[in-house]
């Protein structure tokens, strides 16, 4: 066997999502030959890539099929998360992708949805931070079981800068950290929009493969701030099957592709989609459509946007966030693997965005 002969059996292999075989995407490094042993390392575009085991299969196929059916192949994933920002990254420079979740209306799980997709990212291993921008109603101290705590400050050059709390592998902040929750944040929309400025500027949020960022409800000022402030790499949306949540999806979905704002859409997520019996978790005779079937789904479809999947509504993702500990890092297999094969969707998605679409830039919005 040698080197040359293993490359042109790599090529054979193609990357699912960017369809180009990975010898053409750069993605094989260090190719070791010892006798029938073959090593050799892939680099995937994100740390939270879903498709590995896809990949590995392909690649010892490859060189059993056209090198050497008795060949021990032993391959090393790393990752190197991409990114496609442009700008002059005065603000959160060493983030490489900033995704926004947003929700046309409330009371749809966008907030559970965030936290549960930057617990899944990190699981992943991708460093992964979680800001909740929604001024009004921050609900992340209370799901991460930090309510009470204060960021601490640091000095950086002549700059004093807000450290993000750190809470089961993934960076945090939120207004909730800074005022007393008893306390409503009555703010006309300059100062909440100053308040999303200063933790975009302010808050030391150092390496990051993924921002996420758990906007408000609805469509406004801050939201208008976000896109002008940061180079989105794009927004994921969340509703639920009923009709009054597709409809004020639609209107998010609206706002973001107008010219003006033109911010890509990753995909749509449909909360709550059905329930499941606890005693039955997983069959198909235990799922219940409560609030209509898959109307995000045909929303998707009816919009061209990538679907991004369904979370059921189960009991333990409620507990989760009301308890401190979110259900990502409970044993409840169903509500993981949802939110798991979702936020490897988002992973996913982002990653193709990154390799087919125009650079990342901020959104010029005419006021």
């Amino acid at each position: 066997m040698t080197e040359a002969q293993i490359m042109q059996a790599l090529s054979n292999v193609q990357e699912p999502d960017l369809g180009k075989d990975l010898v053409t995407l750069n993605m094989v490094k260090d190719v070791l030959i010892r006798g029938n042993e073959v090593y050799f390392t892939v680099v995937l575009t994100t740390p939270a890539c879903p498709l590995k085991d896809m990949i590995h299969t392909a690649c010892v196929n490859a060189i059993h099929y056209l090198v050497d059916k008795e060949a021990v192949v032993k391959i090393h994933f790393t990752s190197q998360t991409t990114t496609i920002r442009t700008d002059a990254k005065s603000v959160l420079p060493n983030v490489k992708n900033i995704i926004a979740v947003v929700s046309g209306k409330g009371g749809v799980g966008k907030s559970t949805v965030a936290a549960n997709l930057a617990l899944a990212m990190a699981q992943g291993g991708a460093k992964t931070g979680l800001m909740d921008a929604d001024i009004y109603g921050p609900s992340l101290p209370i799901m991460f079981g930090v309510r009470g705590e204060r960021p601490m400050m640091t000095q950086v050059g002549d700059k004093g800068m807000i450290v993000p709390l750190e809470r089961f592998g993934i960076k945090l902040m939120s207004i909730g950290l800074l005022v007393d929750e008893k306390n409503a944040v009555v703010w006309r929309g300059p100062m909440a929009s100053s308040a999303i400025r200063q933790f975009v500027t302010d808050v030391l949020w150092e390496d990051l493969d993924y921002l996420i960022i758990d906007m408000p409800p609805g469509t406004g000022d801050i939201h208008l701030t976000m896109v002008q402030l940061v180079p989105l790499t794009g927004i994921v949306v969340v509703t639920t099957p009923q009709d009054v949540a597709l409809a004020d999806a639609k209107k998010a979905i609206a706002m973001f592709g107008q010219a003006q704002v033109n911010v890509p859409i990753i995909g749509l997520v449909e909360n709550m989609s059905y329930f499941i019996t606890p005693s039955a978790q997983g069959s198909m005779e235990s799922k219940y459509y409560i609030f209509g079937k898959e109307g995000g789904k045909k929303l998707a479809e009816e919009y061209d946007i990538p679907f991004l999947g369904q979370i059921p509504l189960i009991q333990s993702i409620r507990e989760g966030g009301d308890t401190g500990v979110p259900v990502m890092l409970s044993d409840n297999h169903a509500a993981k693997s949802a939110l798991g094969e979702f936020a490897g969707a988002v992973a996913r998605s982002a990653a193709m965005r990154n390799a087919h679409m125009q650079t990342a830039q901020i959104a010029e919005v005419i006021d």
